[in-house]
C-alpha cells in the first residue's frame, strides 16, 4: 500500500501541515484483514489501514470494492475472517456514530424522537435526554423542526436528522456510508460544507465512504483508494489543505490538481481490481 500526497498546482509549495496527519496518534489500526462471506465470496483480502485521531478519512472506490464492509467491521456489525482491528481507545469503539446512505428514520416518530433513539436504547428518558437532543438538532440546523415528521421533510433535511441522531451521543468517531449519494448536487454541496463545520466544532474523527473523487478531495485530509475483487487499499493520498474549506477551494487550481491525482489513483485501482 502506497501513501503519497496529491500534488498541488505548479508554483505552489506544499503547506506545512502536510505532515500533521502522520504525526497524530492512531485511533484504530486495521491489520491484514480478510472478510469472506459464505464459502467463497471474498469481500476483503489483506486490507491494512490506520485511522488517526482527528482524521477526515475517505474510502474512495467503485461499487463492490468493500468500502461498506470496512465500515461494518469498524462498527462491529460483522467480524473479520482473518486479521484484526486494534483500537487504541476502547471508548471510541464503544461510542461511535453511524450514518447510512438511507436516513432510515422511523416514519411514525417525530424528528425529536428519531434523534432520541440512541439515548432511549441506553435507557435515557425523553425528559432526561431533552437537552442532548435539542443540542444535536441545533448543530444540524433543525431545531425548529423537532415536532415534524419525516414525511414533512426534504431529502436533505432527512439526512440532517440522521446525522443529528449519530451526533447525539457525542461520539469520538463517526462513520458515514455514502450519506449524500442520493441527493441533488446543490444539496450535496451544502451538506458537505455543513459536515466540515460540524467536524470543526466537535473535533471528532470521520470515516466517509464515497465513490465521488470530487467529494473525497473537498472533504478529506486523507483518501484511501480501494481496489475491488478482492477489496483492499490500493493507495493512500493526502490532501494537505487547511480547514475550513470554503467554496473558493472547489474552483481553485489546487483542488483540480488533487482531483486529477485522486482520479489517476482510482483508475489504477480499478485496473488492478479488474474493474
Amino acid at each position: 500500500m502506497s501513501e503519497r500526497a496529491a500534488k498541488p498546482a505548479a508554483g505552489r509549495a506544499s503547506p506545512a501541515r502536510a505532515g500533521e496527519a502522520g504525526a497524530r496518534p492512531a485511533l484504530l489500526s486495521i491489520e491484514r484483514v480478510d472478510k469472506v462471506f459464505g464459502r467463497d465470496v471474498v469481500a476483503l483480502e489483506d486490507l491494512s489501514l490506520e485511522v488517526r485521531q482527528g482524521d477526515f478519512l475517505s474510502l474512495l472506490g467503485p461499487s463492490g470494492c468493500g468500502k461498506s464492509t470496512v465500515l461494518r467491521l469498524i462498527a462491529d456489525l460483522i467480524h473479520p475472517t482473518a486479521g484484526r482491528l486494534r483500537w487504541s481507545d476502547p471508548q471510541a469503539q464503544a461510542n461511535l456514530g453511524v450514518v447510512f446512505q438511507d436516513p432510515t428514520l422511523m416514519p411514525w416518530a417525530t424528528v425529536e424522537d428519531n434523534v432520541w433513539l440512541p439515548l432511549r436504547l441506553r435507557r435515557r428518558t425523553r425528559a432526561a435526554a431533552a437537552d442532548e437532543v435539542a443540542e444535536a438538532l441545533a448543530l444540524v440546523g433543525l431545531a425548529e423542526f423537532a415536532a415534524a415528521y419525516p414525511r414533512e421533510l426534504s431529502g436533505g433535511m432527512k439526512m440532517r436528522v440522521s446525522i443529528a441522531r449519530a451526533l447525539v451521543t457525542r461520539p469520538r468517531l463517526i462513520l458515514l456510508d455514502e450519506p449524500f449519494a442520493a441527493l441533488d448536487e446543490i444539496t450535496r454541496f451544502k451538506l458537505n460544507n455543513d459536515l466540515l463545520a460540524l467536524r470543526d466544532r466537535l473535533g471528532c474523527t470521520i470515516i466517509f465512504v464515497t465513490h465521488s473523487v470530487f467529494e473525497s478531495v473537498f472533504l478529506s485530509d486523507r483518501i484511501a483508494v480501494m481496489a475491488a475483487r478482492p477489496g483492499r487499499v490500493h493507495a493512500e493520498l493526502a490532501v494537505p489543505e487547511p480547514y475550513p474549506r470554503a467554496e473558493a477551494f472547489r474552483t481553485s487550481p489546487e483542488y483540480a490538481a488533487y482531483c486529477r491525482a485522486a482520479s489517476g489513483a482510482l483508475a489504477e485501482a480499478m485496473q488492478a481490481g479488474g474493474a
